[in-house]
């Protein structure tokens, strides 16, 4: 499942089939780390997605021996110009609110660590599968900078002490317990990884196209919400979803005990 390296070293590889769009971070010798023409790299590839109908499940991974280490902090060194800081950070938001906002779900593939806005960009994806041997933290605090972008994401999946310990110490968490926090959904040993995420793929993508980019966007809307107007708000989407084609041919389909045919409308 995972693509193979590309000749021209592309730092985003992306490999399609059966609905499912794999974007592999490739720079392994730096542990995928994010500099600032990665994070462009994989934006791009996140615009072409966004626009591609034949793709219903992204899965983003890392090729090598790590998901991703986070930012690039030799470039980050390098530069000491401010404004370059700020325009590195709100691309990195910027790719991350991509992600939410991109119709398809997007699948975290993590194997190795996963670390400062590499756990960003886990918790960031809709939904994030890991082997055993995955690692997460966000260390930036380790090198005297509070990880507070990384910090946005976590404390919407995590519980606020469970956000803010990883934030305070820095400290790795292991597999088992990233999932007990719930910053990813499956563990599996490494061998069973990609037939894990193929299989989560594999169950959205039997699902309505609409139903899904419907219920993707309504669910990250509704999240800054109060109640009342998230109900009004959840009532208006579904009966908006009830009258489309799909949900006519979902219905009609189970009643008859028959598979729907999906038409994306």
């Amino acid at each position: 499942m995972i693509a193979a390296p590309d000749p021209e070293d592309d730092l985003v590889l992306r490999q399609d089939e059966a609905g499912v769009a794999t974007l592999t971070l490739n720079r392994p010798k730096q542990y995928n780390a994010l500099s600032q023409a990665m994070l462009g790299a994989l934006q791009a590839a996140l615009d072409a997605v966004a626009a591609d109908k034949s793709v219903r499940v992204v899965v983003i991974a890392g090729r090598g021996p790590a998901f991703c280490a986070g930012h690039d902090l030799k470039e980050m060194r390098a530069q000491t110009d401010p404004e370059f800081h700020q325009a590195l950070f709100a691309q990195c938001g910027q790719l991350m609110l991509t992600i939410n906002r991109l119709p398809q779900p997007v699948i975290a593939r993590i194997h190795g660590i996963a670390t400062a806005a590499g756990c960003q960009l886990v918790a960031a994806c809709d939904l994030a599968v890991a082997s055993d041997n995955a690692r997460f933290a966000v260390s930036g605090i380790n090198v005297g900078l509070f990880c507070a972008t990384p910090g946005v994401a976590l404390s919407r999946n995590l519980g606020r002490k469970q956000a803010l310990e990883m934030l305070l110490t820095g400290e790795f968490i292991d597999a088992p317990t990233a999932q007990r926090y719930g910053l990813i959904n499956r563990v599996v040993p490494l061998d069973q990884l990609d037939t894990a995420v193929w299989t989560l793929a594999d169950a959205i993508c039997n699902k309505s196209p609409l139903a899904i980019a419907m219920g993707k966007e309504l669910f990250y809307r509704q999240l800054s919400m109060g109640l009342e107007e998230a109900y009004a708000c959840a009532s208006e989407a579904m009966a908006c979803n009830m009258n489309s084609e799909d949900a006519r041919e979902g219905i009609d389909a189970f009643i008859a005990k028959r598979k729907p045919e999906w038409k994306g409308c």
